[in-house]
């Protein structure tokens, strides 16, 4: 006789949780701020504090498939658990940006504002409702083309907040003057001359991603289209400053890699296994 061996009952691993907030009323910029909140597996019964990572254009979550991407990277036990921030934009055209100036079309010009926002709105809020690190090492930054622009520009100016940003098709075109106007690369792009002139932090580190589908522009008709060449070029100028090229920054280019959620997406582990390693 042959013995009936018990039914295998699949265990089902405990998954992300997403809940939105829709409580924080921000003074600067004027609006409630929707706030996407997704909390590690087993947050509600650990008790533990965790790393935090802020993104901007929190409103695409569902289009980065990043639950998905979460859930798979956590089954791997390939990131260390995180609670992730992913704050809605508003009027992102305007309060995307550089923090010190807007763009020649005054592209920008509440950035000021919004980094005033989560500086001191934020940041606050979070660490009094959710069990998150106050610790700049176990804080982090990321966003996605103007929103990366602006995540960066908040990183480099505050290292006594955050220790990395992570940047998807950033807007390092952003620029002070019109081409008509006489712009030139080597004096009129605002991150670049903002790094230019910054202080060098020794504890900052930077994630960048382009694709080389990103977009077809190229301005100096060198047969490198501007979306790479902005962030190469800003590489070049964090290395002069002093980062280490290997050791403080990583850059990832993408063969075919589009300017949307889908090549962010599947670029998005690199980013969270660089940002949060797993034990």
């Amino acid at each position: 006789m042959t013995d009936i061996l018990p039914a295998v009952v699949p265990v089902e691993l405990p998954s992300v949780q997403i809940q939105r907030d829709d409580s924080l009323q921000s003074v600067p910029l004027n609006r409630v701020v929707h706030l996407d909140i997704i909390l590690p597996p087993g947050y509600a019964t650990s008790g533990a504090i965790y790393p935090i990572l802020y993104m901007n254009d929190g409103q695409d979550l569902t289009r980065l498939r990043m639950t998905a991407v979460l859930d798979s990277l956590y089954r791997q036990q390939a990131i260390h658990p995180f609670v992730l921030v992913a704050i809605h934009a508003g009027d992102r055209i305007q309060e995307y940006g550089t923090g010190a100036q807007a763009d020649y079309m005054n592209r920008g010009s509440k950035a000021g504002l919004y980094t005033d926002f989560v500086l001191t709105e934020l940041m606050p809020y979070v660490r009094k409702h959710y069990r998150v690190s106050t610790d700049p090492a176990q804080s982090v930054f990321a966003g996605f083309s103007l929103g990366g622009l602006s995540a960066f520009d908040i990183v480099f100016h505050h290292p006594d907040r955050f220790t990395k940003a992570g940047v998807f098709s950033g807007s390092f075109w952003w620029r002070s003057k019109s081409t008509e106007a006489g712009y030139r690369d080597e004096t009129d792009r605002i991150m670049h001359d903002l790094v230019r002139k910054g202080p060098y932090s020794p504890t900052l580190k930077f994630w960048f991603e382009t694709g080389t589908n990103d977009e077809t522009s190229d301005r100096n008709n060198n047969g490198i289209i501007d979306a790479i060449e902005d962030t190469t070029d800003l590489i070049d100028a964090l290395v002069k400053k002093g980062y280490h090229r290997e050791q403080a920054i990583r850059y990832v280019e993408i063969e075919g890699g589009e300017h949307n959620q889908k090549t962010w997406s599947k670029i998005m582990p690199d980013f969270l296994i660089w940002a949060f390693p797993g034990q």
